[in-house]
Order: structure tokens, then C-alpha cells, then sequence
């Protein structure tokens, strides 16, 4: 077999010299190129995945866009531009960056007064208070009202003489206190009404008005005003026919410490121990 003999390169003169071709040495495969080499080994993808990661590219790519957006807007929102006048500077804020000012206030001028608001509480003792008040008075009117249909029933129902009758014709014109003490006693058992002085029916100092009118003694209907036309006397001389005088209320005097009178509203006229010590003993006739 015959040898080749190899051949001197010769310059290239614009002729196309038949040579053997140059191989140049081969250089070390990068990591670009090794992944190159996969990809384009690697086998195609169906077109159906090729669709759906395309759309999948496009919505990442969407909210990607939309998320920069969102973030820019805050970032403008807080650093706006100067220009423009909402964001000038007002004259309030000029001020408070000026330097200490001084006022100056005249001699004439008055300061303004300075009062307070009063307010009043009402404690729970008040409250009571009041609502007992209130009832009280509530009884008192109900007791008048009584006392007025009483009067009435009771004026019709009674025909005797009346205390202007017994003056103008005293039964008894001979006057002891034994005498009027026995007369009063005749009424026990006469109800109470307010503001009577008959036998139909006897407050306190009806009772005792119409009793000394049948001795031609004129009285006042009053207790106060009865008790002003006698003489105190100590209750070691008092006898039965003298007068018990008390705040509001009087009656005959009994004997040992007992008083004969109209007490109160829904009694009757009689005979009970005197139940308080704020009282005098006054005598009609000396």
C-alpha cells in the first residue's frame, strides 16, 4: 500500500488550493452547552402542554405586573411632587414654624370672668323623704274628703239645738265644773268628726264648746282659743270639768290623770289616761 507524503501548506494567492482540511482542537464542553445538548435531545412537548403552560406564563405574568402597580402606588401616594398647590405650605403651618413672636396686651383690657356650672344631687334620705311627704299628704286629702262627706250625712241626720240654740236658752244656767263635767259625760260614745258639734257627731273642741254652751258659756271652736279664756292652774288643784289643753287637742279633765275627750277620727268620745306631758290644766269661770 502505497504512502501518502504530506504536503507543504502554501500561501493563499486567491486561488482555491486543494489542501486537507484543519481540524481545530476540540474545546471543553461548558454548562450552557451541556444544557443546550439536553434541551435539544430532550423530546418535544405535546401541544396541549406547550397550551397550558403558555397560559400559565401569562397569568404569572399578569399578577406580576398588577402586584408593581400596586406596590407604586403607595410609594408616589407618600412622596408626591411639590409641585402644585395642594402641597404648598399654608399660612397656619408658616406660622408654627416662625420664630418666638410677643403679644402685646393694653392696660384697659378686662379679662373675661370665669364662672362655674352649679349642680345639686339629690341623696336617697331626700328621696324618702319626699315620698313620705308626698304620701302624707295624699292620706291628709283623702282624710279631708272623708271628713267633708261625713259632715254632710252628718248635718242631715241631726235636728237638736245647735251651740247658738244652747246660748240663746241655757238648760243649766246654774254653773259648777261637777255639773259640766256630768254633762260631758253623756256624750261618750259620740263618733268622732272633724269640725263637729252636735250630738251627731264631736271633734275636740266642738265637744267642749257644746258643752259649756248649755252653762251659757260661749267658746270658740278652737282648742288654742279655749284654752286662752280660763286660768292655768297646777294639776294638784285640777277637778273633773276643768279643761286639758295640749298642741292641737283639749278635753275635760277626768281626775287622776285621766281626760275625757273626742280623741281622733274613726273613735269615739271617751275616757283614757293623758298619754303625753306636754299639757296644762286651765279652769273657766275664776
Amino acid at each position: 500500500m502505497a504512502r501518502l507524503s504530506r504536503q507543504r501548506p502554501t500561501r493563499n494567492t486567491g486561488r482555491r488550493v486543494a489542501s486537507k482540511a484543519i481540524v481545530a482542537p476540540k474545546a471543553p464542553a461548558t454548562r450552557s452547552t451541556d444544557l443546550a445538548a439536553k434541551v435539544s435531545a430532550a423530546p418535544l412537548p405535546s401541544t396541549r402542554r406547550l397550551r397550558r403552560g403558555g397560559l400559565a406564563n401569562v397569568v404569572v405574568m399578569t399578577m406580576a405586573a398588577g402586584l408593581v402597580g400596586t406596590l407604586a402606588i403607595p410609594a408616589y401616594a407618600f412622596a408626591p411632587g411639590s409641585e402644585g398647590p395642594q402641597f404648598g405650605t399654608s399660612a397656619e403651618t408658616k406660622l408654627t414654624k416662625a420664630q418666638a413672636q410677643s403679644v402685646e396686651v393694653t392696660d384697659d383690657v378686662i379679662a373675661a370672668p370665669v364662672t362655674k356650672d352649679a349642680f345639686s344631687a339629690t341623696t336617697g334620705e331626700e328621696i324618702r323623704a319626699a315620698a313620705e311627704a308626698a304620701a302624707a299628704a295624699a292620706a291628709a286629702e283623702a282624710a279631708r274628703q272623708a271628713a267633708e262627706a261625713q259632715m254632710a250625712s252628718y248635718a242631715a241626720s241631726y235636728s237638736g239645738p245647735s251651740v247658738s240654740d244652747l246660748l240663746a236658752n241655757p238648760p243649766y244656767p246654774n254653773f259648777d265644773l261637777a255639773s259640766v263635767y256630768n254633762v260631758a259625760t253623756q256624750y261618750i260614745g259620740v263618733p268622732y268628726v272633724y269640725g263637729g258639734a252636735t250630738p251627731a257627731g264631736f271633734d275636740c273642741s266642738g265637744f267642749v264648746m257644746y258643752v259649756y254652751a248649755q252653762f251659757g258659756v260661749s267658746m270658740p271652736h278652737s282648742s288654742s282659743g279655749q284654752g286662752a279664756m280660763g286660768t292655768v292652774i297646777s294639776e294638784a288643784d285640777a277637778v273633773p270639768g276643768d279643761l286639758v289643753i295640749m298642741d292641737g287637742h283639749d278635753g275635760f279633765y277626768a281626775g287622776s290623770g285621766m281626760i275625757l275627750h273626742a280623741p281622733y277620727e274613726g273613735a269615739s268620745v271617751r275616757v283614757q289616761p293623758i298619754w303625753t306631758s306636754d299639757y296644762y290644766i286651765v279652769r273657766i269661770g275664776i
